[in-house]
């Protein structure tokens, strides 16, 4: 169990953490709308557009692989700071870019350097004190949140108005702001470990052998982030084809479904109290709810009821997310990095294929299919629930 703090972390930086955090992940999805404008410019062939955003990806995995469990080992801020700096010069560098390998490379540093993201969300666990963890997590993982899914239609907007290059330097210019405000008001932690570094990386290995609860909480996540990806892959699609809707109109409802991020403080709270388990299972039969209701949804033509079910599907990712943080980083006071390492490793790398699924599922049976197996996934989740989490004493 992680040793409570004596005193909080203020609004105004919780706020801040919130606000970077979104920033941050942000660098990871204003491509994936932009690939048919980026590609000609830079001299792409369209079969080969798609590591635009794959090399992205790619960099975040091997960041979050080899940087993230250094937060147990190097002092926090600094290395918060280090990786903020090098997304700016990764933006700059995609702004600036005159030729793919250029491009891939800059991408690449901008997937690399995007993962201060996973150093601040258990740092801002760490600083919390122990009765405000689950809120304080929450709070902040609402940023993360709402980042990723503004992040593409604001993308649409800015490269629409002022072209595709804009995106790039405005990032620059948000994440070398939050890098200022973080310097100013971060307060420092430095980490109580005196491992070697191969050694740390071997222990993010060792943590998921020595704990169920962290293998469970992957598992629950991934399948999660597999139905998210899979949803926000496939909705486009369906709001083109079924609804009319041009590109505008698909980034406003992106924007809508957003507030999936507001659950995140709620779910903090709940935690908080102890309520961490129930809040997981209210959150897995909540996305199977929620992708069974936006077949029927969709085959009567609501829009606003599609929107809807956008939004819970969103809010059941917060609830399962925030919950299950607020258990594995107090599982060891002096590994939260390497733990969160290990999450969301597994996290992304099969949440990742919820994008060809997505892209598959509905090209061959439409939303109906897609909404089945969102469902089916959801399903999943409830059946280890069902046989793996009910005699673990979950909650912290």
């Amino acid at each position: 169990m992680s040793q409570a703090n004596d005193h909080d972390l203020s609004p105004a930086v919780t706020l801040l953490m919130a606000v970077a955090c979104g920033a941050m992940v942000a660098n990871l999805y204003y491509a994936q709308t932009l690939i048919e404008q980026i590609g000609p410019d830079i001299g792409l062939s369209p079969g080969f557009a798609g590591t635009i955003v794959t090399l992205t990806q790619v960099g975040y995995a091997l960041g979050l692989a080899f940087i993230v469990p250094l937060s147990d080992l190097v002092e926090n801020k600094r290395l918060i700071l280090i990786a903020t700096a090098g997304a700016v010069l990764g933006s700059v560098g995609i702004a600036f870019a005159q030729g793919p390998v250029t491009f891939l490379a800059a991408a690449l540093v901008t997937g690399v350097c995007s993962v201060g993201v996973q150093v601040l969300v258990p740092l801002a666990a760490k600083l919390s004190s122990q009765a405000r963890q689950g809120r304080t997590i929450g709070l902040v993982m609402s940023g993360l949140l709402t980042g990723i899914m503004l992040a593409r239609p604001v993308a649409s907007f800015v490269a629409g108005l002022a072209g595709w290059r804009a995106m790039f330097f405005l990032s620059a210019g948000i994440t070398a702001l939050v890098g200022v405000a973080l310097l100013t008001m971060l307060p420092a932690r430095r980490p109580e470990s005196t491992l070697r570094y191969g050694a740390l990386l071997a222990s993010s290995i060792d943590l998921l052998r020595r704990y169920p609860v962290l293998r469970l909480r992957a598992a629950y996540q991934a399948l999660l982030f597999i139905a998210f990806n899979m949803f926000w892959t496939a909705a486009p699609i369906v709001l083109t084809q079924q609804f009319g809707l041009g590109a505008n109109g698909v980034a406003l409802f992106a924007l809508a479904g957003a507030g999936g991020a507001l659950i995140a403080p709620v779910a903090g709270w709940l935690a908080d109290r102890g309520l961490a388990r129930s809040t997981t299972f209210g959150g897995l039969m909540l996305l199977t709810l929620s992708f069974l209701a936006s077949d029927m949804v969709v085959a009567a033509g609501s829009l606003i009821a599609f929107g809807v079910s956008a939004v819970l599907i969103d809010a059941a990712v917060q609830l399962n997310q925030i919950s299950g943080q607020r258990i594995i980083f107090a599982l060891d006071p002096n590994a939260g990095g390497r733990i969160n390492a290990a999450y969301m490793t597994i996290v992304f790398l099969f949440g990742a294929t919820g994008s060809v699924i997505g892209s598959a599922s509905v090209s061959f049976g439409g939303w109906a299919l897609t909404s089945l197996i969102g469902a089916a996934i959801g399903g999943a989740g409830v059946a280890l629930f069902v046989l793996f989490d009910r005699q673990r004493p979950a909650n912290p």
